[in-house]
């Protein structure tokens, strides 16, 4: 896990609603609530870049993939009922997956002032249903994450 949390800029901000159920007995939101942070917010993510939501419906090609690997660096705790944002954004790409970075926010208010609460990373692979193997990240997809995050994605060696 990296020191530092990443810094730049997230062209996704998901707005994310603490809810009661999210927190452990010491009033914070428990540590594996976070996934679903990401979750929600890499779902978010998708539909903004394309245009629909993922896995569901028949509009157009389906996207399919699996997450390989996630990660998560906690840095302050969040509150029930304090709004706060998971950003997203694409980190990199190769033939078959690519990774998304996460930062949880919180811009204050009257629960608690404003810090950096979280971030992460996950791994997508690229999922082929009829040979059950990873795929080939879809052209259509490279390009529409590309125009979105306003920059190539880089391609790790």
């Amino acid at each position: 896990m990296r020191d530092r949390p990443p810094s730049g800029e997230f062209r996704y901000r998901h707005p994310i609603e603490v809810r009661y159920g999210d927190t452990d007995a010491l009033g914070h939101v428990n540590n594996a609530v976070y996934l679903s942070y990401f979750e929600a917010a890499r779902a978010g993510y998708y539909e903004a870049v394309t245009g629909r939501p993922f896995g569901t419906g028949d509009a157009g090609p389906r996207h399919l993939f699996v997450i390989a690997e996630a990660r998560i660096a906690y840095r302050a705790p969040a509150f029930f009922g304090e709004p706060i944002v998971c950003e997203a954004r694409v980190a990199w790409v190769t033939r078959s997956s690519f990774g998304i970075e996460y930062r949880v926010r919180s811009d204050g208010g009257p629960i608690a002032p404003a810090r950096h609460i979280a971030d992460g990373a996950t791994t997508q692979v690229m999922w082929d249903p009829e040979s059950g193997r990873p795929g080939r990240i879809p052209s259509d997809l490279l390009a529409a994450l590309e125009a979105f995050e306003g920059r190539p994605l880089p391609r790790p060696s």
